[in-house]
């Protein structure tokens, strides 16, 4: 069945980095384009950024240009998310889902703490 597993969330201080990773398995990982969204208690959840099924293509949240880079690696089946220069604003639940607008699966989401 499709699993897709977050790892590498924590807690970071201000202006630290952290990368998440997304394993993936289940599915022709390579035929499919893969998002990063994140949630906080009370709000909606927000697009961090998306990657083309080749990782030709690749867009970001407002908020997270210039600070969070993604990227994937077709061979391990795994998509990652480097964040650096981090903000209390940017703590929350990290997900990763497959697909572009509406994805179909997630995982189960990495908690990551900006927090001095």
């Amino acid at each position: 069945q499709v699993q897709l597993v977050e790892s590498g969330g924590g807690l970071v201080q201000p202006g630290g980095s952290l990368r998440l990773s997304c394993a993936v398995s289940g599915f022709t990982f390579s035929s499919y384009a893969m998002s990063w969204y994140r949630q906080t208690p009370g709000k909606e959840r927000e697009l961090v950024a998306r990657i083309s099924s080749s990782g030709g293509t690749i867009m970001y949240g407002d908020s997270m240009k210039g600070r969070f880079t993604i990227s994937r690696d077709n061979a391990k089946n795994t998509v990652y998310l480097q964040m650096d220069n981090l903000k209390p604003e940017d703590t929350a639940v990290y997900y990763c889902a497959r697909g572009r607008g509406n994805p179909d699966y997630w995982g189960q989401g990495t908690q990551v703490t900006v927090s001095s």
